[in-house]
């Protein structure tokens, strides 16, 4: 019940089917849920930016001032209060573990956005400009390595062995899924079960982590660490599989980066594998030629639009992506029906409504 859902589950499961509350409802509610904690997370965020090396907290301070919806560190907060953690415990340096595994997984996440955005040399992050754009490469990914610095010292201060497990695992598994990403680049004979090898690894693997950690500092047993880790990970790949979709159908002021970057970059992502699986061998052609041989001109990322509109590729992703949020979902019934549950269960809605 609790598991990951499977690549051809996905494809099974009605788009309509999922909640009746609004992702961003869901999301409020889920802010409201733990706002205080929220608070005390911005404040230990801000407070271990902190730095004598003026550059550090000021590119720092670029990014996480550019917004951001704190999703991750929102399932920490969440999960713990899920799984009943008191909030306080006098066994912690600081007596709010929940609190600063959040600001763990936030700084995790925030590194791998800098050392992204200068691999994928991109100008603009959450609609302003990257801090790549402004600082440099240089700069993004030295701020970057301090952030994953900052969050190593959070788990070692955390002082468990199991924390540190959970979130230094995620943190190397990242790292694979973004080598991963470089070696199925431009390869459209990538498969659908490895470009979702990739997702769980960049994008699933910190959620998942994110969210077990709560059930790990609540002392819960393995059932429900397992269950919370099941829901972060489907959760997560819905997520992503809804940016890959948003990359060729939102504007740019609703994606908050340049529409089609994927595209331009020549990344393997489900969309253009639905669109070049169910092509004809001239649309075939069109894809190998821009994708693979990155020979794009005037009016391909129209072209490539228009196709995939033409072979339902958006909306094959986003029964998938749908498909995951429903075992997302499924996954917390091993915890008794309340408030709690109900809005994580919800959030797995936010996950594809963003695509609404």
């Amino acid at each position: 019940m609790g598991g990951l859902a499977s690549p051809r589950t996905a494809e099974t499961v009605p788009v309509p089917a999922i909640a009746a509350h609004g992702g961003e409802d869901a999301l409020t509610a889920l802010v409201a849920l733990v706002q205080d904690d929220l608070q005390a997370c911005n404040r230990a965020i801000v407070a271990r930016m902190d730095s004598p090396v003026a550059l550090i907290p000021q590119l720092a301070a670029h990014i996480v001032a550019a917004g951001g919806k704190r999703l991750r560190p929102l399932l920490t907060l969440a999960s713990a209060r899920l799984c009943g953690y008191p909030g306080e415990d006098p066994g912690s340096l600081g007596g709010l573990r929940h609190v600063d595994l959040a600001a763990c997984v936030e700084f995790i996440h925030t590194a791998t956005l800098l050392h992204d955005d200068v691999v994928d040399e991109s100008q603009l992050r959450r609609g302003l400009a990257s801090a790549n754009a402004i600082f440099g490469n240089k700069a993004s990914v030295l701020v970057g390595d301090f952030l994953f610095a900052r969050a190593f010292q959070l788990m070692v201060e955390d002082g468990s062995l199991v924390v540190l497990g959970i979130l230094s695992r995620a943190a190397a598994t990242i790292a694979e899924g973004e080598v991963l990403q470089l070696q199925t680049q431009n390869d459209l004979s990538t498969t659908e079960d490895q470009y979702l090898e990739v997702i769980q690894g960049k994008t699933a693997a910190l959620f998942a982590a994110a969210c077990e950690v709560g059930a790990v500092i609540a002392g819960r047993p393995a059932r429900e660490q397992e269950a919370l880790a099941a829901f972060g990970m489907n959760l997560g790949i819905a997520f992503q599989l809804v940016d890959d979709a948003l990359d060729y159908a939102a504007n740019q002021a609703t994606l908050g980066k340049t529409v089609g970057d994927d595209f331009r970059e020549g990344k393997v992502t489900l969309p253009v594998l639905a669109a070049y699986q169910a092509g004809d061998e001239a649309e075939r052609v069109f894809w190998r030629r821009a994708i693979e041989e990155g020979s794009q001109g005037d009016g391909d990322l129209e072209r490539a639009l228009h196709l995939m509109e033409a072979r339902g590729a958006i909306e094959a992703t986003l029964a998938r992506a749908h498909g995951f949020a429903v075992a997302a979902r499924a996954a917390l019934a091993v915890f008794e029906d309340g408030p709690v549950r109900r809005i994580l269960a919800d959030v797995s809605d936010f996950a594809v409504s963003r695509a609404r």
